[in-house]
């Protein structure tokens, strides 16, 4: 078997270099039914929750002996990750793209009771917003808790989900307080092997994870990475895997992301969440894969966070964070820091709501995204965290209704619950969700709607302070032939003023 795998990160180019993990290591994988059969086998690792374990020397199928294949050793070599800001957008902007400011304290807060396991390349924990959070920490190969990051890959993404949003320094991650569990799976070099990937993910999940964030990918399978991601679902933990950063290449599925949200799925069941990359327009970042097994995206491009002070500097150049006392910052582009940050986000509605499933908060998620719908672009488009987190909580629900016209649509709702305002956002072909219209206390409003285009709107109900307190569905509407004003671009603009 041959496989390719890279850490979901763009740079200025990556190379790959894989050789069959029997041929130099003389190590495979084998499937046993009972521990009685690795008797004679000189056996390196067992996974005694996948009933699999890993052998140096071919292991022969005998009674007792489900699957015998090789290791697959997964290596790269890339280039750098980050690279200094551009000027083109302010420091940590995907939050704002995220709609994370629309989380409610009290959500925030209560999301240290969920806990985010990263596995990668581990963790700069001396990193003042990983420090703050006193990580639990693990290193599948050595089984130590020595979890020292010299790539830097992990502590990046670690510093998306979750780092901390009250310690007065560096970044705030996007999982308020949810806890960290460091999973060091990877060489210092960043190789590892689906044998570490399923370690890291069985140690997660026997060790309190709800959320495990994977930002590693590869073009092929393995029997144990599938018994990996099964072992997590039927444990009630949701996967949240980068879709690839391969798309100029090749549009084939990458995996684990394509066990999570199987090709040809369309966003559709599942049973965890592959994240493709977004950039500041609320756009497919170039490198990021598109297809049938995306789930929905999060800001990839150009993003922010905090970098490890063990990873090389002309590698991971340091961006001055102003205000900023300790720690050192960057930025990165990839699927792989797409990824934590919908990690984080799961957090928070999980704490919102702590009696939903991990299939319900993947399709809370999936459902207030900003695309109205999926498409292989974005899947369900970008997260939109307060609205997901106003859907978990369920304080006020907004019913929208709205009737076409010759000139565009006529919207009305109306609100089961409290609500200070409202206002209305749309979506054009599938691109980024915009306000077009309040905050109002009004209850309807009609919009002005050029060119055939496929329209998706929704109502979101303002608290006292402003903040999202609850989220209609989208209401869709195609306009199958353009308007005697047709232009070039859609157009939407409001034709009356909003009434009560």
């Amino acid at each position: 078997m041959r496989a390719r795998t890279v850490l979901c990160l763009v740079g200025v180019a990556a190379l790959l270099v894989v050789v069959p993990a029997h041929a130099s290591t003389g190590r495979w994988i084998v499937g046993y039914r009972t521990e009685a059969a690795l008797r004679g086998l000189e056996v390196m690792r067992v996974l005694p929750a996948l009933h699999v374990a890993e052998v140096r020397g071919r292991g022969r199928r005998r009674p007792g002996i489900r699957f015998v294949q090789p290791l697959v050793t997964r290596s790269t070599t890339a280039e750098p990750a980050l690279v200094p800001a551009s000027g083109a957008a302010p420091l940590e902007w995907q939050f704002d793209a995220a709609r994370v400011g629309g989380v409610p304290d009290w959500v925030l807060r209560a999301a240290a009771g969920i806990t985010i396991a990263v596995v990668d390349t581990g963790a700069d924990l001396s990193a003042p917003d990983l420090a703050a959070k006193s990580p639990a920490a693990y290193n599948v190969r050595n089984g130590t808790a020595n979890v020292r990051d010299t790539n830097g890959h992990g502590t990046f993404v670690a510093s998306l989900a979750a780092g901390s949003v009250t310690n007065g320094e560096g970044i705030s991650g996007f999982g308020g307080d949810a806890k960290l569990l460091i999973v060091k799976a990877g060489a210092n070099d960043g190789s590892f092997t689906d044998v570490d990937e399923a370690a890291g993910i069985v140690y997660a999940v026997d060790h309190g994870a709800r959320i495990v964030n994977l930002s590693l990918g590869g073009r092929k399978t393995s029997r144990i990475e599938r018994e990996a991601i099964s072992y997590a679902s039927a444990h009630g933990v949701l996967i949240v895997a980068a879709a690839g950063n391969e798309m100029g290449a090749s549009r084939k599925p990458e995996y684990p992301a394509a066990l999570l949200q199987p090709p040809g799925s369309q966003g559709r069941g599942g049973v965890g969440l592959a994240v493709a990359a977004s950039t500041h327009d609320g756009l497919r970042a170039a490198f990021s894969n598109a297809g049938s097994y995306v789930s929905l995206a999060a800001p990839g491009d150009q993003v922010f966070g905090a970098l490890s002070s063990l990873s090389s500097r002309n590698e991971y150049p340091r961006v001055p964070l102003p205000g900023s006392l300790a720690g050192v910052y960057g930025f990165a582009s990839g699927t792989s820091f797409a990824a934590p940050e919908v990690a984080g986000a799961a957090a928070l509605v999980w704490a919102a709501n702590p009696l939903l499933s991990a299939t319900q908060v993947a399709d809370l998620l999936k459902q207030t995204a900003t695309g109205g719908g999926w498409t292989p672009e974005l899947g369900y488009g970008v997260v939109d965290v307060g609205a997901a987190v106003a859907a978990a909580t369920g304080k006020s629900t907004v019913v929208l209704t709205g009737t076409p016209d010759p000139q565009g649509v006529e919207l009305q709702w109306r609100s089961r619950g409290p609500a200070a305002a409202f206002r209305v956002a749309a979506s054009i072909d599938g691109g980024p969700r915009e306000v077009v219209a309040g905050p109002t206390t009004g209850t309807a409003t009609s919009l002005i709607l050029d060119g055939a285009h496929a329209y998706s709107f929704t109502v979101e109900a303002l608290d006292a302070d402003g903040k999202v307190a609850g989220v209609s569905k989208p209401y869709r509407l195609v306009l199958r032939q353009p308007s005697l004003r047709s232009i070039d671009a859609p157009m939407l603009r409001s034709r009356s003023s909003m009434r009560s």
